[in-house]
């Protein structure tokens, strides 16, 4: 397949491109948070906040979403949306999001400065997973420092190398989510042989809709003494500062 799902009616079939690092049945967590992101977007609209909890391992299975809005509003919604195995009810992962309507104005605020951009990024190793394939080679990496088996922070340009869905262009607010999934992963403090750092969830903020295909990552992990961690991840486009995404971590060793 050449893209992370193939969608059938209401159906979207997971290809192993969507396979995460720490189990080799279970998908990266990018990926359904973007099916949950397409779910809860809008036209005339942009998602100011969007928080991804992650119930259970996602399988590498058909999955199906739906959306509601919890709190309707001219200018301000409340928007939720649920992902679920095909046949079974329990959710697996859910999104809660504000959806703003957009109007016109001046930046009150200079976007910043952005990073070199990704021509100015390197290839580097992924973790060993032991799947020659999966969402490590579905998507596309530039680091400008750091590295994916170098604790420590990290800055890194993403970008997919397939749509979201057969026969669909990507939003950009997927293209996001696919990517900001992973600044665990690219700052990891510790040593991945010996540690697993697994996010239970991901909350995004952006100030406005991202443009191009290249999302970076400015990313730093911090743990605690009682195996809990916080992933913060300022993001970037090409024409300046996005927004920020931060991860819950469970903590444990191998």
């Amino acid at each position: 397949m050449t893209a992370f799902y193939r969608r059938d009616g209401g159906t979207f079939t997971p290809s192993e491109l969507t396979r995460g690092p720490w189990d080799a049945a279970s998908q990266h967590a990018g990926p359904p948070a973007a099916l949950l992101g397409r779910a809860i977007e809008a036209p005339g609209t942009v998602v100011g906040r969007i928080t991804v909890e992650i119930l259970r391992p996602v399988p590498l299975a058909p999955l199906t979403v739906a959306s509601s809005v919890l709190r309707p509003g001219r200018n301000v919604e409340l928007v939720r949306a649920t992902l679920a195995q095909a046949g079974d009810q329990r959710p697996i992962a859910s999104a809660t999001a504000w959806r703003l309507r957009t109007e016109a104005t001046e930046p009150l605020a200079g976007p910043g400065e952005p990073p070199p951009g990704p021509g100015a990024g390197h290839e580097r190793p992924f973790f060993a997973t032991g799947q020659a394939v999966g969402y490590h080679t579905a998507m596309e990496y530039r680091f400008v420092e750091g590295a994916f088996t170098e604790p420590g922070p990290a800055r890194v340009w993403l970008r997919m190398r397939q749509p979201l869905i057969e026969g669909e262009p990507a939003s950009p607010l997927a293209r996001v989510l696919v990517a900001a999934d992973s600044g665990n992963g690219v700052s990891a403090a510790l040593d991945y042989r010996r540690w697993l750092f697994i996010n239970t969830e991901l909350t995004v903020h952006l100030i406005r809709e991202p443009a191009g295909e290249w999302v970076h990552l400015d990313s730093v992990t911090r743990v605690g003494p009682a195996g809990v961690g916080i992933a913060e991840t300022v993001l970037w486009d090409e024409t300046g500062r996005l927004g920020r995404a931060a991860q819950t971590l469970l903590v444990r060793r191998r």
